[in-house]
């Protein structure tokens, strides 16, 4: 399929979320609301550090009372292009997940484009991420949570995230770091090629993406990755480039390693979150079979 990344118009009216979703405001004020009030009334530690760098905090939820030790571990990436939102956005997805049974870490990271004197790249929150996963692998048992089971979720750019993170190298990043640090990743309404984010001045003034960060930053133009799997979701109410972009990876990887790749009808890109904090939803399911295996 031939792109016409000459038209910024066109890709605009592809890629910009909110305009797509004139009320998204209201999602995304319900969703501060609600994670805030979660915040309040479940156990959780917060803003502990994973770096000494911008946005280097993550916050753990422990899963219920009744949970054993040793439960599977769930790491929520928030989305915002690369360049907006934040983990406190995003506690509401905890509660669904910690009363089945896992234990939540939701993370944050700097924010593109940062200032100039520290610049914030899309390689640069990868690293971040990196080093995120590197912290739950080393301390999520003191809080109950099974190092050996990690699952990375992610929305938008946090689905990104949570594809490449299966293509790390631990054992090259940390001392001790295993392979298959990341066990399973969900990438929801996940951007699997940056080619076209490098096109779309919207995007581009504050990711300032060169040609070479998209060849090393796009899970679809990257070798699949020796363990784990993929499964990736899009709403059926997203822009034909999101629904084109959940497919990219599963061709680029094969279905061995993305053995789902869903649309899931009646959602747009922001009322698909609100699926995934929803027992009975096909993507909370989606997110527990990856937690189980």
């Amino acid at each position: 399929m031939s792109l016409p990344l000459h038209d910024p118009a066109w890709l605009e009216r592809m890629y910009n979320n909110r305009a797509l979703v004139p009320d998204h405001m209201e999602y995304l004020q319900r969703w501060a609301r609600e994670s805030a009030a979660v915040r309040a009334s479940q156990p959780c530690v917060l803003d502990e550090a994973y770096g000494g760098g911008t946005g280097e905090t993550l916050d753990i939820f422990p899963a219920g009372r009744t949970a054993p030790t040793g439960v599977p571990v769930l790491v929520f990436i928030h989305g915002g292009y690369w360049r907006s939102l934040d983990k406190a956005d995003h506690s509401f997805i905890a509660p669904a997940f910690t009363q089945a049974g896992f234990c939540v870490v939701v993370v944050n990271y700097a924010l593109c484009p940062g200032t100039p004197e520290a610049p914030v790249t899309v390689p640069h929150i990868l690293r971040q991420m990196e080093r995120a996963l590197g912290w739950v692998w080393q301390h999520i048992a003191q809080h109950g949570g099974d190092p050996r089971r990690i699952t990375v979720a992610g929305h938008s750019a946090g689905g990104h995230l949570a594809a490449m993170l299966l293509t790390s190298v631990w054992p090259l990043l940390g001392a001790g770091w295993p392979d298959g640090l990341v066990r399973n990743a969900l990438s929801i309404s996940g951007v699997h090629d940056l080619e076209p984010l490098r096109h779309t001045p919207f995007l581009q003034e504050a990711l300032h993406l060169t040609e070479q960060q998209v060849l090393q930053c796009s899970p679809a133009r990257l070798l699949a990755p020796e363990r784990g799997l993929l499964y990736c979701a899009v709403g059926g109410d997203e822009s034909d480039e999101f629904h084109r972009q959940n497919g990219l990876v599963q061709q680029a990887w094969g279905a061995h390693f993305v053995p789902r790749c869903q649309v899931l009808p009646g959602l747009h890109h922001f009322s698909i979150l609100d699926a995934l904090a929803q027992p009975g939803q096909d993507l909370h399911h989606m997110a527990q079979n990856l937690l189980r295996m």
